[in-house]
């Protein structure tokens, strides 16, 4: 009956519109109050999940990625991008997922991703001749590189859901072979519609120029390169990468491109500190929820459930990602990994499965759901910035999500794909 009160108080807040993360704390609440138990132990857990070091890295990748937003970084790597496959066919959605691709290396996230790109890309993919929903499902499924590629602070969210004990740095880059074997999927499938639709070619500007595009698109690349770098060498904790990766970020725009204002500054630390508070309060209240989760043992009877369908590791793994699938369009993604990491990761280790490869199949999915309706998040806001109806969207939009179910089961499917770069650096 506890349960029921859990999980009925969540429902009962997301049906009538509350934040995902009151929900979650109300529904604590709730079974709370049912076993009789003080209401401050629910914020104990909520202080005991945000009472960790490792977070401090999160509002640093999320200025950051704020930084190299407004600072103009996002111009110079679509330029770049162009240079290189603008010359073919369709080419600006080429264009699109190469420069999701190299700026999701930097801002970490999707809806940045997005929301930078997109206002660049998009008026001018409709001034090119491309039609409008092709642009929006370009930008909004290549955005999902921001979650994949490294660094992305939902990875350290999944380490800390996981209990410890997994390397984030070898999380960062397990991220990459997935991240770049989804981008071209989603090349092919923008190559391939564009052929459809009879869409224009740009023309080559030259080795020289493309050179040119290359040299003053990289010192901005390099922040993710820093971040990494700093990682997996061990020279810099995570926590203390991220904090690098801002200084880095602030000469770059600064003192190197000169285009950071002041006034962009300022709205910069104005919406890290807002999304930084959205996080760490959904990271608390994820936390009590987990706990009663937890405490009325439900991922014990999931994986008795799962294991009593079917011992066959293909058809539990699928059964999983279609589970991450479905949640994934009605949730946010930070709070379902802080929910679903406990209670899938210990099916997965059953199966026999490294958390490192089901951390990338978790980040996968739950990137996709940003996309997909009624929540996506990277949905509305490229429909937002094309000013198209999403029933619009949708309509055209399979070829893309196929191409990321694709790259989805090579990644459940074929370990290589996470571990391979992860093992070369143990």
């Amino acid at each position: 009956m506890g349960l029921a009160f859990l999980l009925g108080g969540f429902v009962v807040g997301i049906v009538i519109g509350l934040p995902i993360a009151f929900a979650l704390g109300i529904a604590a609440l709730a079974a709370a109050f049912y076993e009789g138990l003080p209401e401050l132990i629910v914020f104990q857990r909520m202080i005991a999940g945000m009472n960790v070091f490792s977070l401090l890295a999160i509002p640093f990748f999320i200025f950051a990625g704020e930084l190299m937003m407004r600072g103009g970084i996002a111009m110079r790597l679509v330029r770049f991008a162009q240079a290189v496959v603008g010359q073919m066919r369709g080419g600006l959605g080429l264009v699109n997922v190469l420069s999701s691709m190299l700026f999701g290396g930097i801002s970490g996230s999707a809806v940045a991703d997005t929301s930078a790109l997109g206002s660049v890309l998009i008026p001018m993919m409709r001034e090119k001749g491309y039609d409008d929903d092709y642009a929006v499902n370009v930008t909004v499924t290549s955005s999902i590189a921001g979650v994949m590629v490294p660094p992305s602070h939902n990875m350290i969210l999944y380490a800390l859901a996981a209990g410890g004990g997994i390397s984030i740095s070898s999380l960062f880059l397990a991220g990459v072979v997935p991240g770049i074997i989804m981008c071209l999927c989603l090349g092919i499938a923008s190559y391939v519609v564009a052929i459809r639709r009879d869409y224009p070619a740009e023309p080559f500007p030259g080795i020289g120029p493309a050179l040119i595009t290359g040299i003053v698109a990289l010192p901005g690349f390099l922040t993710a390169v820093v971040i990494i770098g700093g990682v997996v060498s061990g020279i810099f904790t995570v926590t203390e990468s991220a904090a690098i990766g801002v200084i880095y970020a602030l000469l770059v725009t600064v003192f190197v491109y000169r285009s950071l204002s002041l006034h962009d500054f300022w709205r910069s630390v104005l919406q890290s500190i807002r999304t930084t508070a959205m996080v760490m309060v959904l990271i608390g209240t994820a936390t009590s929820f987990a706990y009663f989760l937890a405490l009325y043992q439900v991922p014990a009877a999931i994986l008795d459930l799962l294991l009593n369908i079917t011992e066959s590791k293909i058809v539990l793994l699928l059964l999983i990602n279609i589970a991450l699938l479905v949640l994934g369009a009605f949730m946010d993604m930070g709070a379902l990994i802080l929910i679903c990491t406990p209670i899938f990761l210990p099916v997965v280790r059953q199966i026999g499965m490294d958390p490192v490869q089901f951390g990338m199949l978790l980040m996968m999915n739950l990137g996709l759901g940003l996309t997909t309706p009624p929540v996506g998040a990277c949905l509305f806001v490229g429909c937002s910035i094309a000013k198209v109806k999403i029933e619009t969207v949708l309509r055209t939009i399979w070829p893309f999500y196929f191409a990321v179910l694709v790259a989805l089961l090579l990644t459940t499917y074929v370990p290589a794909v996470s571990l391979s770069l992860p093992a070369l650096f143990d």
